[in-house]
């Protein structure tokens, strides 16, 4: 069996000398005797179904006569018996709908069916109580994880053909998402969202409001701790868990001088009154799609003049960058006007050498502008080139605009006093009809409603 096929996870662990299960005859019948009845309920077609339906079916278009293969990945190992939390392949969970609640080892099948496709979704359906797995086995046991749905309760809530993995046959012919072709069609396919996807990515953003204002009202504890970052992050990563399965990725919390380390993760330093702390971060929902926002703010609650200086370089830079987006523009188009006002404020503030053409600026913003955002932090990464940085912006795509502005502690072509300080606002972008609209616009971006922002949090 291939790697994207096993149903459990990637490496075999024998814990045999640690089991303290009895394993007579008698002992099984008795554990698996005695139970009440468990009635079968059926649930509602959950809402993304008709969407994933269409999904698969513009996806097999693109593949006519062909058998897919998309498994949903296999569980990853922490340490010797202990497994990271599972999350579904994001081609997976696209096709079928199948977000936060989806089963290791999963297979969505796209059967050829005359000039269409036959999905079925296979997977390990619960084992029944008189099964040693029930008891016994502690990666997928019910005993031990909880109880795993049933094939018809999955099929109902999905509006998908199930079926046993046991089922499952591989075929020679098969296209699985290992293949390049079908990776790239699939992460084409979600640059455009559908309006189930923008109302999720607007939830996403609206829990991740949340989450940053609590990190404002926590400030004060995180500026009494040494590890102040660890608060900010854990203040954020609570609300993630409450509002949705967890963070889209690792909270950047960077406070002082780590905010110019781009993905600083860590998260183990201090949070000094006058310093700025940087704060990028995203509640992924149950649906798996994720906000990606980020916010720069003074600690003590008020920007010193050089700090606001460069604050407002940068929300300059993100608001001429909005300005222009409209279906009809080249994606890449929005990068090139952020970096226009780069260029200028650090040109006027001395810091750039003699214009010769060359982007020296890009010493102080070495990342991009912008990236699609949707299931995954960086969604569509395998489109191509012509439809990612040179394709052309339609309505419904969703990105980000952030740009930054990083001078490091220790660079000697900025003036001390920018040195150590980081700012990156980070916004996320709908495509409409006639331009955009931001979805993280309620979150406080200008300096003033920023300080004000804290001084409510805190009140």
């Amino acid at each position: 069996m291939t790697e994207s096929a096993q149903t459990t996870h990637e490496v075999e662990i024998d814990n045999s000398n640690r089991s303290t299960t009895p394993q007579t005859s008698s002992f099984a019948d008795y554990i698996s005797a005695h139970w009440a009845d468990r009635p079968e309920t059926l649930p509602s077609e959950l809402p993304v179904a008709p969407h994933a339906a269409a999904r698969r079916a513009a996806l097999g278009a693109q593949f006519r006569g062909e058998r897919l293969v998309i498994p949903a990945g296999a569980m990853k190992q922490r340490s010797n018996d202990t497994f990271y939390p599972f999350r579904a392949h994001s081609a997976f969970a696209h096709l079928t709908g199948w977000g936060a609640e989806s089963e290791p080892g999963a297979i969505l099948v796209l059967d050829p069916a005359g000039d269409a496709h036959e999905a079925t979704l296979f997977f390990r359906e619960r084992a029944g109580r008189d099964s040693d797995e029930f008891f016994a086995n502690p990666e997928i046991g019910e005993f031990w994880i909880g109880p795993r749905p049933s094939l018809g309760q999955v099929a109902a809530a999905l509006g998908v053909r199930t079926a046993h993995l046991a089922d499952f046959v591989p075929g020679d012919a098969d296209r699985t998402i290992d293949d390049a072709e079908l990776a790239r069609a699939a992460s084409e396919l979600r640059l455009v969202k559908d309006a189930y996807e923008i109302a999720e990515m607007q939830a996403a953003v609206d829990a991740t409001a949340t989450g940053f204002s609590e990190v404002l009202a926590a400030l004060p504890a995180a500026s009494a701790h040494p590890r102040g970052e660890r608060i900010v992050e854990g203040v954020f990563n609570q609300r993630a868990r409450l509002d949705g399965n967890t963070v889209g990725y690792e909270t950047i919390a960077a406070s002082g001088p780590h905010a110019c380390t781009l993905h600083w993760i860590r998260n183990d330093g201090p949070v000094r009154a006058g310093d700025l702390l940087l704060l990028d971060a995203g509640v992924e929902l149950d649906s798996l799609y994720t906000a990606d926002i980020t916010r720069t703010v003074p600690v003590s609650g008020t920007f010193s003049e050089v700090q606001r200086r460069v604050y407002d370089a940068v929300l300059e830079a993100a608001d001429a960058a909005r300005a222009i987006v409209r279906p009809g523009i080249r994606f890449g188009d929005v990068h090139d006007a952020a970096m226009r006002v780069i260029e200028a404020r650090t040109r006027e503030w001395g810091i750039l050498p003699e214009d010769d053409g060359t982007a020296y600026y890009r010493r102080y913003m070495v990342h991009g502008t912008s990236h699609h955002l949707g299931m995954d932090v960086h969604d569509c990464a395998q489109a191509r080139r012509e439809m990612y940085l040179d394709g052309i912006l339609e309505p419904g795509m969703i990105f980000t605009i952030e740009p930054g502005l990083y001078f490091q502690p220790d660079d000697l072509t900025v003036p001390a006093e920018l040195r150590g300080i980081g700012v990156r606002i980070e916004d996320d972008i709908l495509v409409t009809a006639d331009g955009c609209v931001n979805l993280s616009a309620d979150i406080p971006r200008t300096a003033d409603a920023v300080e004000a922002w804290i001084r409510d949090a805190q009140a």
